[in-house]
């Protein structure tokens, strides 16, 4: 679920997660101190804060979990996220040079693009 950008809920001192809940994104985070996280789900939740996450954001957290990862990424689902498709001019440019294979539907690294994948994303993520 991690890896594809679902829906998880963090549990536990210091856990992180990310939660959708009427249509809009949240990160969680809950209270690293067991004592405070104790404490805070005496009180009813032991969440230190739950942000919304923007669309571009979600987009990019997308992004870099599904590059990450063999299936690759979705390209429609990117663009529903960012409201915006990828890159087009970078993606060609990138899967010139060996490091991403595109077909209609999905966006993968290959074993050259995931040892320096950061470069790559930072490639498709430049407007």
């Amino acid at each position: 679920i991690y890896w594809r950008y679902g829906d998880y809920a963090g549990i536990g001192p210091g856990a992180h997660g990310r939660l959708t809940l009427k249509g809009q994104k949240f990160a969680t985070e809950a209270f690293y101190n067991p004592d405070k996280w104790l404490a805070a789900v005496e009180q009813g939740t032991g969440e230190k804060s739950a942000q919304q996450i923007d669309r571009t954001a979600q987009a990019t957290e997308y992004l870099l979990m599904g590059l990450r990862i063999k299936d690759g990424i979705d390209l429609e689902r990117f663009e529903n996220l960012a409201g915006a498709p990828l890159n087009i001019e970078a993606q060609t440019s990138l899967e010139d040079m060996g490091l991403l294979i595109r077909s209609d539907k999905s966006l993968k690294a290959t074993r050259a693009g995931t040892a320096v994948l950061n470069s790559v994303i930072n490639s498709l993520l430049e407007t």
